[in-house]
């Protein structure tokens, strides 16, 4: 019994550090946002959505250089699918999620042509370095995209907070942004560790460990960060943090094994667990889509997502 006391210790004090983080990091997000006049959803998709997804990129990277590229590919894919089908389902059905059209038509786009991409480079069940660098490409466009979306915008709704702002509270800003977004990495490492020896005890196969408690452990701070951002009606950071981890984690995390060690892919990969982002990368813009009225992904959409989400936890295991 001793052997099982440490784990669920660290898992209940990385639940807790990770609660604490994740309000740390959205209230400080929204203040850069402020200050520097930039659109919540462009710090949703680049200041969340890369910081959120450092836990896949560590643990693909880890897996690559020891020669696990399997565990690399699955947990990018398995990060996906958690981020849509649980991340965004459950932060609706805590509360309807109103989505800006721009996002339908611009980065949702863009995450769609992404994922295509990815599942075309993996269909020869081979991730070579030639096909890293062609998913580094994309990040090098939609960055490039993204800052001129950004460049172009202005957004006088900011103008007097930023007057009212001493260099002093910038720079605390940026500080206590940065130091959320470390305590946010680390808790969701104690999570998995915890989690995965949890696990391990109770006897379960390290296949079902790293599709699961390792997927969902990498996913944990985008999870945090969506029900913290949903709770202080954040909303354009709830779907730009998701739809920008999902974009990392296609084009960053899935380039990573690629690039540091090519091999080829597991069979199941492409039968079973791209097939299953493909479909919750659709079903993202059939749920939140509405004709003539405002896109909002309601409670109901919620629900079909963490209905998906439970059909494939219900095939993994």
């Amino acid at each position: 019994m001793p052997d099982i006391l440490l784990p669920i210790i660290a898992l209940l004090s990385g639940f807790v550090l990770l609660i604490w983080s994740a309000d740390e990091f959205t209230e400080n997000g929204a203040k850069i946002a402020n200050i520097f006049k930039i659109s919540p959803l462009i710090i949703g998709l680049i200041i969340f959505g890369f910081g959120t997804s450092v836990p896949e990129m560590l643990v693909s990277a880890l897996a690559a250089i020891e020669g696990n590229t399997g565990l690399s590919i699955g947990n990018a894919i398995g990060s996906n699918i958690f981020n849509i089908a649980l991340v965004l389902g459950i932060s609706a059905i805590i509360s309807p999620i109103e989505v800006h059209g721009d996002i339908l038509k611009k980065e949702w786009l863009f995450l769609m042509i992404a994922t295509l991409c990815a599942g075309l480079l993996l269909w020869d069940y081979r991730l070579g370095f030639t096909d890293g660098m062609i998913l580094l490409s994309l990040l090098v466009l939609f960055f490039a995209y993204t800052f001129r979306q950004a460049k172009n915008k202005t957004h006088h709704e900011f103008d007097e907070f930023e007057h009212n702002v001493s260099k002093t509270q910038v720079k605390k800003t940026w500080v206590m942004l940065i130091v959320g977004l470390v305590v946010l990495v680390s808790s969701a490492k104690l999570v998995v560790w915890g989690g995965v020896e949890v696990a391990k005890i109770f006897g379960v196969s390290d296949l079902i460990i790293g599709l699961s408690v390792v997927a969902l452990g990498t996913s944990l701070p985008e999870l945090a960060v969506s029900i913290t951002s949903v709770l202080k009606k954040q909303y354009a950071m709830v779907v730009g943090n998701v739809i920008g981890s999902n974009l990392f984690n296609t084009i960053v995390v899935l380039a990573i094994p690629g690039l540091i060690h090519p091999s080829d892919v597991p069979v199941e990969v492409i039968n079973r667990d791209y097939p299953v982002m493909l479909l919750l990368t659709i079903l993202l813009l059939v749920v939140s889509y509405k004709f003539n009225k405002k896109h909002i992904i309601n409670r109901f959409g919620g629900f079909v997502l963490i209905g998906v989400f439970g059909l494939y936890m219900w095939q993994l295991f």
